[in-house]
């Protein structure tokens, strides 16, 4: 017989050996593997400009900010490729997902068959979110081209594009930017770079590592 674990390890262990089958996928250039994730960043105005750095000084900022609003950021990162895509929007709204991912779709895989795609289960992160951007016939067209992979509740460290955003914001966003074109600047430039190197992260957590380390999430069978 079973013994059957909560509802709630089941659905997070049936998402996680989901996501994690993915990665082990294949390369196949008709089915590029995507991993979309997103975060913000607030943006900060100096009131006084700083002072230029002198020998043995560096640059020298004043306590005082002015808030300038948020923006939003879209990681797409591409963990067989080494490559990576950020959007600057003003708004995470369903249709800024929706027409961040016809880019992707249309700009970035125009002859792939399918992308498939891991990304955590945010509302606005639904096939149904192209039908409130876009009419049906080209909606119904997008969902076509996509084959979508959640990562658990409580589970987005599966998720490789969240590693990327956290790189993103330790090398390129840790100061104050003021503005959404100096944002895109910086990560525009970021971005090139580490293409330029193919940067890829070495994922090493398997299926068979996660039934030996989150064994007590896993069902128990009893003869």
């Amino acid at each position: 017989m079973w013994c059957i674990a909560p509802k709630a390890n089941a659905e997070f262990v049936y998402h996680m050996e989901d996501v994690l089958g993915v990665y082990t996928r294949p390369v196949d250039s008709q089915y590029p593997v995507v991993c979309m994730d997103e975060t913000n960043k607030q943006l900060l105005a100096e009131v006084i400009s700083p002072l230029a750095p002198q020998p043995g000084l560096p640059t020298r900022f004043d306590y005082e900010y002015e808030h300038a609003g948020v923006a939003n950021l879209f990681m797409f990162y591409a963990p067989f490729e080494g490559k990576r895509r950020v959007k600057v929007t003003q708004h995470r709204t369903t249709c800024d997902w929706a027409e961040a991912m016809r880019e992707l779709a249309e700009v970035d895989y125009p002859d792939a068959k399918k992308i498939v795609v891991v990304l955590d289960n945010l509302n606005t992160h639904s096939p149904a979110s192209f039908y409130r951007a876009f009419p049906p016939e080209q909606a119904r067209r997008l969902v076509e081209r996509f084959e979508f992979h959640f990562t658990p509740k409580h589970g987005s460290w599966l998720n490789m594009a969240e590693i990327e955003l956290s790189a993103m914001i330790r090398q390129c966003l840790a100061g104050r930017i003021a503005n959404e074109h100096d944002l895109d600047t910086q990560i525009q430039a970021w971005t090139v770079d580490r293409n330029a190197h193919a940067v890829r992260v070495h994922w090493r957590f398997t299926t068979q590592d996660a039934r030996i380390k989150l064994k007590s999430l896993y069902p128990k069978y009893q003869p």
